[in-house]
């Protein structure tokens, strides 16, 4: 089970000079526009300068829990339009496959992590996850992921020691709703097929170990 910091923390972002540039130039994209893939991807242009200082995101944000990766709400929009969230991760731990409730803009700030995407396919009254890629994300890659394209993945820690601390951007109050899962796909039968291409394909589905 995730653990979640408590309640809001909006301080942060008026006392460092590079968080301070990102919740502005947030603000200001919010103020712009309703459009989700637009914001999402003023998200992803801010979140690299952002990564670009590290000291941006103090210690209290780099905690780790014991049994399941830390989330940590570093600052919320006054109106609840983003959320800017840590989650800290040791080694071996893992999300859930699941998808989201809102867009998000996902950075790692230290560490390595990996990331799986799934599509979720019906034929011939079967139901299953198809492993579509799988992909390594260094410090200071981002990835973006806007709903209502497929957006079902599952992320773990891929550093051997340590900590990995990842950025998260999502388009709703997470101190509120407490996270950006919508559903989780843990009971799905996953499957990898030989390429993308042959998702829709059920005779190429093998099982995924």
């Amino acid at each position: 089970m995730t653990s979640y910091a408590p309640g809001r923390d909006p301080a942060p972002s008026r006392t460092d000079a590079a968080l301070r540039r990102f919740t502005d130039g947030m603000d200001r994209a919010v103020a712009a526009t309703t459009d989700s893939a637009a914001r999402a991807a003023a998200a992803s242009s801010l979140l690299r300068d952002l990564l670009a200082h590290p000291e941006a995101i103090g210690s209290q944000h780099r905690v780790p829990a014991e049994e399941s990766y830390q989330q940590h709400v570093v600052h919320v929009h006054p109106e609840g339009c983003y959320s800017l969230v840590a989650l800290v991760w040791r080694p071996g731990q893992a999300t859930p496959i699941h998808d989201h409730r809102c867009w998000c803009v996902v950075g790692v700030l230290e560490g390595e992590e990996d990331e799986e995407r799934f599509h979720l396919v019906e034929q011939d009254g079967r139901k299953a996850l198809v492993l579509t890629g799988n992909e390594r994300q260094a410090a200071g890659s981002v990835c973006t992921l806007v709903p209502p394209q497929e957006n079902i993945h599952r992320v773990s820690s891929a550093a051997p020691t340590g900590v990995t601390v990842s950025l998260h951007v999502y388009g709703d109050d997470i101190a509120e709703c407490g996270s950006s899962i919508n559903q989780v796909f843990d009971q799905q039968l996953v499957l990898s097929a030989t390429s993308p291409a042959d998702v829709g394909d059920p005779l190429s589905w093998r099982e995924h170990a």
